[in-house]
């Protein structure tokens, strides 16, 4: 007997009860949607998922009860999308992602109240349900579109959150402690140095000058200039930091040391008193406590962790990478702090072409968010007109506010504002545009 043949092939008692069962959840669950349209549906994809791979991995079904279930459900409900072959397997690999789904905790439930694409993505692109758990996390608190969400994964940003050495859990209050480590990441990529293999070293010079803006955008968003070799007196002595910054969001200062070789623990203790002279000097009532990051080329965890582990002020350690081009081509740091003088000099005198490519990027990222929110809005207005085709106005405005988080209804009403109303006309027919524009434009005030 061939291995194709050997398959058990589910009896018509048994797939009925599956079927049967299968329909009355969902009919249950269209009656709830219109409170709760995201979190049942999620939930509603999770039993179905949950329901076939129980029955394929307890009485040993194929993968062609897939095709006959697909075959069937949208048969009996053909109002509804969803029920193609291949979501239903998105269904399965989501039961199995997250099998204790409903009994976890409501601070770990953040897949039910991502959209289904969102899901669609963490099961696509990661293994680790502990990634998944801080993606989806990360993806409510911050209100990444679907695209962001991707490229948050494929820059490996969890990871990067991970390689940090810090010790801002015992030196700094909640929540700064939490910001703090947002902002810092292991390591920072200087591959937009990378130039012709046969690079000689006054080229590299060039290179750094022409480039540290793109160094300055790898720190992240919110830093501000505040001055390089910045010159501080300490007990009558002249010390010198390599980059002072001030972050907007965290409101403090921050301190870069860049070296060019590995984490020595000495270091921690240069970083230690360049913070408690700046808290000292600098340091106004409303700023937070100063922050020191020192970025190596290369450090031992272990060591990193003991140098920072009884200081008293805020540190990390990262590391810098570089591209193998460059690697054996390394200025001296006395060099390399040279050039990041000439450097902040040639970024001040490009402030104004940097704020407009600045403000370019804003209007496609704000683009993008009204483009997702406007077409989630004409989605959910047509599950509810099939669901309910009396509700009224109010009650549609009720129902698909309630669908998207606070935070993208913000971006997309400060969306709104800055691209006109045409961006969202374009992308609608009127009934829906003039529908999806009042409800931004009560969404303002939320703001």
């Amino acid at each position: 007997m061939s291995r194709k043949s050997s398959i058990p092939v589910p009896n018509d008692q048994n797939y009925s009860a599956l079927l049967n069962g299968l329909k009355t959840r969902i009919r249950s669950a269209q009656v709830k949607a219109a409170l709760a349209v995201n979190q049942e549906l999620i939930m509603l994809y999770w039993h179905i998922g949950r329901e076939i791979l129980t029955r394929q991995q307890e009485q040993g079904w194929g993968s062609k009860v897939i095709d006959r279930l697909s075959q069937d459900l949208k048969q009996e409900f053909p109002e509804m999308k969803g029920f193609s072959r291949s979501n239903l397997k998105y269904m399965r690999a989501f039961a199995q992602a997250w099998p204790d789904l409903p009994s976890l905790p409501i601070g770990q439930r953040s897949a039910d109240q991502l959209p289904w694409r969102h899901n669609q993505a963490l099961i696509d692109k990661l293994d680790s349900s502990e990634e998944r758990l801080w993606y989806a996390r990360k993806s409510l608190e911050n209100g990444w579109s679907r695209a962001v969400l991707l490229a948050q994964i494929e820059s490996d940003l969890y990871q990067q959150k991970r390689g940090v050495v810090t010790n801002f859990d015992r030196t700094l209050p909640q929540p700064q402690s939490d910001l703090a480590h947002d902002i810092i990441k292991d390591p920072y990529h200087f591959d937009f140095l990378l130039v012709d293999e046969n690079i000689r070293h006054q080229d590299l010079k060039r290179a750094l000058i022409t480039h540290m803006r793109d160094f300055l955008v790898e720190l992240g968003v919110g830093f501000a200039y505040v001055g390089k070799d910045y010159r501080l007196n300490i007990g009558g002595e002249e010390f010198c930091l390599d980059l002072l910054l001030y972050h907007l969001e965290l409101r403090c200062f921050v301190i870069i040391e860049l070296k060019m070789d590995q984490f020595k623990a000495e270091y921690s203790g240069q970083m230690n008193l360049y913070i408690s002279a700046v808290d000292e000097q600098k340091r106004k009532e409303y700023d937070q406590p100063t922050i020191g990051l020192i970025l190596c080329k290369t450090k031992n965890k272990t060591i990193a962790e003991y140098a920072l582990r009884n200081l008293r002020n805020p540190i990390a350690v990262a590391t810098h990478k570089l591209p193998k081009a460059l690697q054996n081509e390394l200025p001296s740091p006395e060099q390399l702090k040279l050039e990041l003088d000439n450097a902040v000099q040639r970024l001040e005198a490009a402030s104004k072409t940097i704020e407009v490519e600045a403000q370019s990027e804003e209007t496609a990222a704000a683009s993008e968010t009204l483009s997702e929110v406007t077409l989630e809005i004409q989605r959910l207005l047509i599950l509810l007109r099939e669901t309910n085709p009396t509700a009224s106005k109010e009650e549609a405005q009720a129902f698909v506010t309630a669908a998207i988080p606070l935070t993208l209804r913000q971006q997309a009403a400060s969306a709104l504002q800055s691209l006109g109303k045409a961006a969202i006309q374009e992308l609608l027919d009127e009934a829906y545009a003039d529908t999806a524009i009042a409800l931004m434009e009560g969404w303002l005030d939320e703001a």
